[in-house]
């Protein structure tokens, strides 16, 4: 039996640097495979929610899951993802999903913020350069649920950390 009363949880899940950086001209910087994996398990048959600078940076959609593309072009089409123009539009398509993921870049991470009860958050422990940003997270509004620490080695070139935050 289904529980009805489980609240439905939209989650934002991103990797950043110390500094905020998520990227440079629309590419990751880094290269954490174990994180890419964590990516895909935690996405996997869920909606997943990104900008079109995000979608058109991937070679293809996202198999397994449902891709949605918010873009501010009215006329902008795709055969492998659903498109609307509003965040707000595409929860609305993914309401289904019990676990929607918000996947980037940084101006849906900054409008996500307003919607989001939970952030999956890969920090690199390095200063990047970058044109994209992550948001600043309010200790205020958000609180750490959980930390996982890896240390570099020598086929990872960065410490980072694995912290899931919950909203106030």
């Amino acid at each position: 039996m289904k529980d009805s009363s489980k609240k439905r949880e939209i989650v934002m899940i991103a990797a950043a640097s110390k500094n905020d950086v998520l990227g440079k001209d629309n590419k990751l910087i880094w290269h954490l495979p174990d994180d890419l994996k964590r990516f895909k398990k935690l996405t996997l048959g869920h909606a997943v929610i990104m900008g079109r600078k995000t979608y058109e940076s991937m070679p293809a959609a996202l198999p397994n899951r449902k891709n949605i593309v918010v873009t501010r072009n009215p006329t902008y089409t795709l055969h492998d993802a659903l498109v609307c123009h509003t965040l707000t539009a595409a929860l609305n398509l993914a309401k289904e999903d019990m676990q929607p993921f918000i996947i980037g870049g940084g101006e849906m991470y900054r409008e996500g913020l307003a919607y989001a009860n939970k952030i999956e958050l890969t920090r690199i422990h390095h200063d990047f350069e970058g044109d994209a940003f992550f948001p600043e997270i309010d200790e205020k509004k958000w609180r750490i649920e959980s930390t996982e620490h890896f240390y570099k080695t020598d086929t990872v070139p960065y410490d980072y950390s694995y912290i899931t935050y919950l909203r106030n």
